[in-house]
């Protein structure tokens, strides 16, 4: 059985001129021995078949011979008696098809637009070190430019990405939660034309989450032609909330006391970010610098979901305007007693 050249560029046998020369690009880029410098022997004899089935079915006369009678018929090893498109011989019957393949390097230089100084159809000259002129290594330089953002006509370039803010409210960071968003984005149909197209994206907000991070859906902004769709990205944005700010992975909170309090005691009640009721009793001396912290009541941790960070209680104490001449003289009794 002869060589199937539809599968050795993975197309089906429909297969468009335009899909040949996206599948001989991918794999000729792949293949070409100057990429392949520790497999030599088996890229070259890959890259030469590659070479030939693009040659072949890239032909309509080529391919129309190869879709009738296979790769034997094509290059005359099963003459077919009465085919159509042979020559024919001296004594009037038919003979072989007169198939004359071309050099791998001939074919790759033509469909990039290279044209080489260095004998390609020989491999002789200046070559690199597999045997192939060195032009390929400026079309392969020119590849990793086109990655860097200096552009390529030959390399499909990728839009840069499209950047959401996503308000997300303190408890959802807490608890986590999920949001779905409507999209609308353009699309190539199958006709070639553009067309709009509303799609619902999911988005599972993890616990912990903290402002700043990215959930990346790849390639989901409007399609073009030449152009690898760009990613659309949302950022994490914190809503402000009423009673808590965040701290890394603390909460903290501001209560405001009386100086008696500060002095004697203070007891807060508070609703955590859950719906729970916490009761914190404080006896120390509650100075402007003092905070209380209560152990594993902040907000989740992302990689440790188990673990919480602290919930930290600072104070704002507010002292009297003014005192009477009794009041400083029993302040002054009491705290020097």
């Amino acid at each position: 059985m002869g060589v199937d050249y539809y599968k050795l560029l993975q197309v089906d046998r429909n297969a468009s001129d335009e899909d040949l020369k996206k599948a001989y690009r991918k794999l000729a880029m792949k293949w070409h021995p100057d990429k392949n410098p520790n497999n030599k022997r088996d890229a070259e004899a890959k890259f030469k078949q590659i070479s030939e089935a693009y040659d072949v079915l890239s032909d309509p006369q080529k391919r129309g011979v190869y879709d009738q009678y296979g790769e034997e018929g094509l290059k005359g090893q099963v003459p077919p008696p009465g085919a159509g498109g042979f020559s024919g011989g001296s004594d009037g019957g038919p003979t072989m098809f007169r198939f004359n393949p071309r050099s791998a390097d001939d074919i790759f230089s033509e469909f990039f637009g290279f044209s080489s100084p260095y004998g390609m159809g020989d491999m002789g000259g200046r070559a690199g070190p597999s045997g192939y002129p060195r032009f390929a290594d400026d079309l392969f330089a020119s590849f990793s430019r086109s990655a860097a953002g200096e552009g390529s006509s030959n390399v499909p370039r990728k839009g840069a990405p499209i950047e959401k803010t996503l308000q997300c409210s303190l408890e959802d960071l807490y608890k986590g939660t999920t949001k779905k968003m409507k999209i609308s984005r353009d699309v190539i149909d199958s006709s070639g034309r553009p067309t709009t197209v509303e799609e619902i994206l999911t988005i599972e907000i993890k616990p912990g989450w903290k402002k700043g991070t990215k959930i990346t859906f790849p390639e989901k902004g409007n399609e073009q032609r030449g152009v690898i769709p760009s990613d659309l990205v949302f950022i994490i944005d914190e809503k402000p909330h009423g009673v808590f700010k965040r701290d890394g992975n603390d909460l903290v909170i501001t209560q405001k006391i009386s100086l008696v309090e500060a002095l004697t005691g203070y007891t807060a009640q508070l609703m955590t970010l859950d719906g729970r009721n916490l009761t914190v009793s404080t006896n120390s001396i509650i100075s402007p610098t003092y905070e209380e912290v209560i152990k594993g009541e902040g907000m989740p941790i992302p990689k440790e979901p188990s673990k919480k960070g602290n919930l930290r209680i600072k104070f704002n104490i507010k002292f009297p305007s003014r005192l009477t001449s009794e009041q400083k003289t029993g302040i002054k009794r009491l705290l020097t007693s």
